[in-house]
């Protein structure tokens, strides 16, 4: 989820590459910029097939998914009569859209979240038909969809574009958390962009994302400024500005990442001779991994040891090709004996010490958060300047999950691993060895700030 871990023959086969080859910056017509540019052309070729995506689709190149977020956000034609339509359990980047939103006195429509993430769907479509575009043209208006919640493993359907497409909305997809482990087929929908980061899909490179999007759609979209790479002839002084040829180069700002695009096009070809398998993989690791932590108990009193906030898939998977009604991740709360919660931190501290790698938190994704935890009511009263610690000093406890991800790289083992490492938790004399290994380690990071 956060990260995916990326296959040995993907890098050997990107260092063979490169140690055979001479790449140069692909604005310039050396024979090196020559095969740079050959690369990201074959890079972004493999991107549109790998989603199925028509020739009204071109892919602009990003440093990852939350900059082509940035990038639809700040160009957008918002004005006074648009509408900016997302859902409350999403990822920061796309709360981030309605600062500019905001700024172009644009109304800021929240899809409000079920106690377990995502939304409902009528509640969804009446929000959509209640803030409506009066006229596309004059007042645009967007609805950006989170394909698959990173915190409440809810995965509204894609479907709902349709219904958005219809009353005249532009729509934009948030894909990271969805694109790892599910096969899209962005051209079956009304979709006008969506946003992946590849590192999360095959864990190699980071640094390169991309925003797969309509050509029509990016011309309808307004830079506010233009940097090199971009643009064909900059009068200087003056105010004349001519954009670059192909539309995908106007947005992608500065030298693209090409040393590292021809990873692109491997990591693409290695994920898709999985990606039909992984679904029904990831449903068995899943549903072994929920069941037996459902069942854990503490020795000292009996009490459930986790509770299991995030949703779980409803059905299982019987045979490849069927697709997953949620994503594969466990957000999950732990209890001592006495039923009180157990500080995350803790509970992240003890798990590197069987090398196992647990995200606590809200994942920046605070609306989800706030759902799955029920504190919804609390997070309406924040007021301006107010940090995290203010807020979990009013709640009286750490805010957040701890969350367990499985994806390409996940096997039996490391889910029979987070089980051991759970069912000692529930162990009164391995947990309070553990506890107290953890009071001083914490003493020491003091001593050292000191």
């Amino acid at each position: 989820m956060g990260g995916a871990i990326y296959p040995e023959s993907l890098i050997r086969v990107h260092t063979e590459f490169l140690n055979r080859s001479i790449l140069g910056n692909t604005h310039s017509v050396s024979n090196s910029s020559k095969l740079s540019l050959k690369c990201a052309d074959e890079a972004r070729l493999a991107v549109l097939t790998h989603f199925s995506a028509s020739s009204e689709y071109t892919v602009v190149f990003t440093a990852n998914a939350s900059a082509a977020l940035k990038l639809v956000a700040e160009a957008y034609p918002f004005t006074g009569g648009s509408s900016l339509v997302i859902g409350a359990d999403s990822h920061n980047s796309v709360h981030g859209i309605r600062e500019f939103a905001t700024y172009r006195s644009a109304r800021v429509c929240y899809v409000p979240s079920t106690s377990t993430g995502g939304f409902d769907i009528p509640t969804a479509k009446n929000m959509l038909l209640r803030h409506r575009p009066r006229s596309r043209d004059l007042a645009p208006s967007l609805f950006v969809l989170t394909a698959q919640s990173n915190i409440s493993n809810s995965k509204p359907p894609i479907s709902i574009t349709e219904y958005a497409a219809s009353l005249g909305y532009h729509t934009v997809v948030d894909g990271a958390a969805l694109a790892p482990t599910s096969i899209i087929n962005i051209s079956e929908y009304p979709i006008d962009a969506m946003a992946v980061s590849f590192y999360k899909m095959f864990g190699y490179p980071t640094g390169v994302g991309a925003l797969i999007v309509k050509k029509s759609f990016l011309a309808q979209l307004k830079r506010p400024w233009f940097a090199g790479g971009n643009v064909d002839v900059v009068q200087v002084p003056g105010t004349i500005v001519t954009r670059a040829h192909h539309i995908h180069e106007q947005f992608e700002d500065g030298t693209i990442n090409y040393l590292q695009l021809p990873a692109i096009t491997s990591g693409l070809r290695f994920l898709s001779a999985y990606l039909p398998f992984l679904p029904l993989r990831l449903s068995s690791l899943l549903h072994y991994l929920t069941s037996s932590l459902s069942k854990l108990r503490h020795d000292s009193s009996g009490r459930p040891v986790v509770q299991i906030l995030s949703q779980t898939p409803k059905k299982r998977l019987r045979s490849v090709g069927e697709q997953a009604d949620t994503g594969s991740i466990l957000s999950l709360l732990f209890f001592d004996p006495s039923g009180g919660m157990i500080p995350n931190s803790f509970i992240e501290y003890a798990a590197t010490t069987q090398n196992i790698s647990l995200r606590t938190g809200c994942m920046c994704n605070p609306g989800g958060a706030a759902a799955i935890l029920g504190i919804v009511e609390e997070m309406g009263q924040l007021y301006p300047g107010v940090t995290l610690a203010d807020f979990e000093d009013k709640m009286g406890r750490e805010l957040g999950v701890v969350r367990i991800s499985l994806g390409l790289a996940s096997n039996f083992q490391d889910v029979w691993k987070v089980i051991q490492f759970a069912t000692s938790i529930g162990q009164e004399r391995k947990r309070e060895a553990l506890w107290n290994q953890w009071i001083e380690s914490q003493r020491a990071e003091i001593g050292q700030a000191m």
